[in-house]
């Protein structure tokens, strides 16, 4: 594929949200030269502080959009529930990376869990789930424990319900929306792992080494780079990803989401066609961090690489309990930290990060539940 030109310095990239993601894409781009526009409903979101330019309306406001899409030249999205309409009134002034045919994937588990399966990447066995009644056939042939879904929406543990006997049948269908649902196996993983890659306008792709992920409260806690697996299954992770970010057709930054079985295999659970919180150790242990990386695409610069310099253990910052280590992460040697501007403190609410970095090869000895001092 032939490279295009690349967007010139001084360019203008439209980003779609205003949360942190936009917010660190808005300060690789500065760092590249670009003007970051960012378009949310929300005047203070962290993208919007650090943005050299703002538009603050719905992501439903058409005449905005297009006022938008006039002010840029070329948008971008940071989450994956921005309205599909959004995209769709902006497509054809501008051009969008990734596009529509992207976004709608990665915001429909259904579509997701199709387009994994075409990919070449396995997936546990799931159900489109309709009404009632087709849930309870679901469950007859995929069997329980099972979780529900929404197909939409849900994130950081939303928007689902584990079914362990027929009597969570009714109330959990009743309760999840909006429908329709999706059932999916149970699948009882050793743990998580997520890979990223990047591809750009020619074609080329940059993939990071996938890293282990841990959990609390359904929100992701740590990430270890790289993870603590066996060669053959990083491997494997590294090709599942590169083939979603080819068989997308993406221009941009992915992330996949993978269920380690105790075997070592994977199965892959979600797609993120956006920077993602188990990339951020990228930030300082990589030649080429995601953020600058996904800029890098977007506007057709040459990808950086992807290499990793140093070892790196990711804590994310969340809540009162985020607030109150944040003095500690941002005086402990070896520790990059990342605030995110969110002014309130709510349980629950990532409000930064702080990447510890660590010497190659070290992080085979830090124990599974290690947390440094103050974490």
């Amino acid at each position: 594929m032939t490279r295009p030109e690349p967007l010139p310095p001084g360019a203008t990239i439209g980003i779609l949200g205003g949360g942190q993601l936009g917010r660190m894409s808005a300060m690789a781009a500065a760092r590249l030269g670009y003007r970051a526009h960012v378009y949310a409903p929300d005047a203070d979101s962290p993208g919007m502080q650090v943005a050299a330019a703002r538009t603050v309306a719905p992501y439903e406001d058409v005449a905005a959009l297009h006022r938008f899409a006039a002010e840029v030249d070329v948008v971008t999205f940071e989450f994956e529930n921005v309205p599909a309409a959004t995209l769709a009134a902006l497509e054809g002034r501008v051009p969008c990376r990734p596009g529509l045919g992207v976004l709608a994937i990665g915001q429909d588990r259904v579509r997701e869990k199709r387009f994994l399966a075409e990919a070449g990447v396995p997936v546990a066995p799931w159900a489109e789930v309709r009404s009632e009644a087709e849930l309870r056939d679901a469950v007859a042939r995929i069997g329980l424990p099972a979780v529900l879904k929404t197909t939409r929406m849900g994130y950081d543990g939303r928007g689902q319900a584990v079914l362990r006997t027929p009597d969570d049948i009714a109330p959990a269908y009743a309760r999840l929306e909006p429908k329709p649902l999706i059932l999916e196996a149970f699948v009882p993983f050793a743990g998580e792992v997520s890979a990223i890659a990047a591809r750009g306008a020619d074609g080329s792709v940059a993939v990071y080494d996938a890293v282990e992920n841990h959990h609390r409260h359904h929100i992701l806690d740590l990430s270890f780079a790289p993870a603590r697996v066996p060669d053959a299954t990083a491997a494997a992770a590294r090709e599942n990803v590169r083939r979603v970010a080819e068989s997308l057709d993406l221009v941009g930054i992915v992330a996949l989401e993978m269920f380690l079985l105790a075997d070592g295999t994977l199965l892959g659970n979600e797609i993120a066609p956006r920077p993602h919180n188990s990339g951020h150790w990228t930030m300082d242990a990589c030649l080429c961090g995601q953020f600058e990386q996904h800029v890098r695409a977007v506007v057709g610069l040459p990808l950086g690489p992807a290499t990793r310099h140093a070892d790196s253990v990711m804590r994310n910052l969340v809540g009162p309990e985020g607030l109150a280590a944040w003095p500690e992460m941002v005086a402990a040697p070896q520790v990059v930290a990342h605030w995110y501007g969110k002014e309130e403190a709510r349980a629950g609410r990532k409000l930064g990060h702080a990447n510890l970095l660590l010497s190659l090869g070290k992080i085979s000895s830090v124990e599974k539940d290690w947390r440094p001092v103050g974490w």
